[in-house]
């Protein structure tokens, strides 16, 4: 390579000498323009020789799109362990996992989102088909049974999700963010597996342990029945749902504001409107809407009562009756919920959300992390997969669904929060084994082989002559519990050195003398495999 910089150099040296003759003599200009354009040439090649920007290059800024954030190993370890710690109370309950697009067709998604589908990411026409970015994982599921004819599944599904909305990144949301969903399809009795979707959340929010949480809960044929009841037309029935939904961030005077001045409801209706989205309780709650007359002559209002008494009934003997809280004000903006709705929140934050206004400006009805404390959220949604079904001309009964979505980056957020990064293991390595003095390298090679061999993880370090002192360093600095320790007479004894090195234990000296056949057995002992 040097050699050809050299002859470019000369090239060009002898070029721009040949430049200056020709001026010099005063010819044709397309003569002197053709000799730049070959200066012009050697010079591009002689910068790709050597690797140089090129002249008018703008200085690259190395960041991540806004709304979006790597993560680093240690992050990733917590991570892991939040995704299998959920993952594991899905298959408890016997759910199975599928995948579908990152993309789907942007006529599949629109209109399922309410107020929230500007949101939505076009993707541009790359041959024919407008497609989006998934909003969330409810919408491709449900699109998912009916294009493929299942009539029941319980199943889950972990994967990222696009929003453009306005990223608050230590609160959790995100652009670019993973939902863990878990949904069951098929027709059952009332309720039951409603309230099975509640135990899921408990389970989970538990297992990661987020501190003490609440579920609130609600119905959509009760606040619909409310909506008729005070006289709010059909078409801002969901324009004024969206408003209801901000109750738990905003006070009552804040979201009447917002149905009368910027929705156009009368003043009236929305009055009669917050005499009822003000409660809440428990089950005694139900009595409470019982005994309104005028709610009680809806149908929808009926029927959602005892949708609910049946649901009281399932938490109870499900042993969540204490995490959950009914709230008339839990609306959910999202279009396609049809009956018993719920939204996991931080009893923290929660109570703050009471005592202060917070700012205006939040996202209603994101399946998982537009509220600051909403750590999870989900809901009954029984017409979706019909609407895909008939769109296919297909005379199809709908698939009944209901489920839930975790939002992951809120729950990671809380976790790491409780860390000490110091304290946080990056990786599954369980052993490394150690030169006592300089060499040894395959030595080493060989024993972790063995280690591999036996499924244990192992690590050692990559240098033919590695300082003892850098090697116990890897292991404080991995938090890498054992270590095992040769020298050349360990080799010669056919031994090696067993030593905890989770423990500073002046006992332990250089560690306990193990019979090199006897390693593997010895250290699966210790590792309680």
């Amino acid at each position: 390579m040097s050699g050809t910089v050299e002859q470019l150099q000369a090239q060009i040296k002898d070029q721009g000498a040949a430049i200056r003759q020709l001026k010099a003599a005063q010819a044709p200009a397309d003569d002197v323009q053709a000799a730049l354009a070959l200066m012009q040439d050697l010079k591009e090649r002689l910068r790709i020789e050597t690797g140089a920007p090129p002249a008018d290059a703008k200085k690259l800024v190395l960041k991540t799109p806004k709304g979006t954030r790597d993560y680093t190993a240690k992050e990733m370890s917590v991570r892991s362990d939040i995704f299998q710690a959920i993952t594991s109370v899905f298959e408890r309950h016997g759910a199975v996992t599928i995948d579908t697009p990152v993309f789907e067709l942007k006529e599949i998604l629109m209109g399922k989102y309410g107020e929230d589908s500007k949101l939505i990411y076009d993707l541009a026409d790359q041959g024919g088909e407008l497609c989006s970015l998934r909003y969330d994982l409810t919408v491709p599921f449900a699109r998912y049974v009916a294009m493929n004819g299942v009539s029941n599944i319980k199943r889950y599904h972990i994967a990222k999700v696009y929003r453009r909305d306005q990223p608050a990144m230590t609160k959790g949301r995100m652009r670019e963010f993973f939902q863990c969903d878990y949904d069951i399809a098929g027709a059952y009795d009332v309720m039951v597996a409603d309230a099975e979707c509640v135990r899921v959340a408990v389970e989970v929010l538990s297992k990661v342990d987020v501190g003490a949480f609440v579920i609130k809960i609600n119905h959509r044929m009760l606040l619909d029945a409310v909506f008729e009841t005070a006289g709010v037309e059909e078409e801002k029935v969901r324009a004024i749902s969206s408003a209801v939904d901000k109750l738990d961030k905003q006070p009552w005077a804040d979201v009447r504001h917002e149905m009368t001045e910027e929705k156009g409801l009368d003043g009236a209706v929305a009055d009669r409107i917050g005499e009822f989205v003000q409660l809440r309780g428990g089950a005694e709650l139900l009595d409470q809407l019982q005994s309104m007359p005028d709610l009680m002559r809806s149908e929808k209002a009926q029927q959602g009562v005892r949708e609910m008494q049946a649901f009281f009934k399932y938490a109870e003997i499900y042993g969540v009756l204490d995490r959950i809280s009914f709230d008339m004000s839990l609306a959910r903006g999202l279009d396609y919920y049809t009956g018993i709705i719920y939204e996991a929140v931080l009893v923290e934050e929660e109570e703050k959300s009471r005592t202060k206004s917070p700012a205006k400006s939040r996202n209603p009805s994101d399946e998982s992390q537009a509220r600051v404390g909403s750590i999870a959220a989900g809901g009954r949604y029984d017409k979706l997969v019909g609407m895909f079904a008939e769109s296919r001309g297909k005379k199809a009964a709908d698939v009944p669904c209901v489920g839930i979505s975790f939002g992951v980056e809120r729950i990671y957020s809380v976790v790491m929060s409780r860390m000490r990064e110091q304290q946080i293991k990056a990786n599954r390595t369980q052993i490394y084994v150690i030169a006592a003095h300089s060499g040894l390298l395959e030595e080493r090679m060989r024993i972790a082989t063995e280690l591999w061999d036996a499924g244990i993880a192992a690590e050692f370090m990559y240098k033919a002559k590695a300082k003892l002192q850098a090697q116990f360093k890897v292991c404080d600095d991995e938090r890498i519990p054992w270590a095992v320790i040769i020298g050349q007479s360990e080799v010669d004894d056919g031994v090696v050195l067993v030593k905890n090195m989770a423990v500073r234990n002046e006992s332990q000296g250089n560690g306990v003398r193990v019979k090199r056949v006897d390693m593997v057995a010895e250290l699966k002992q210790r590792l309680g495999q």
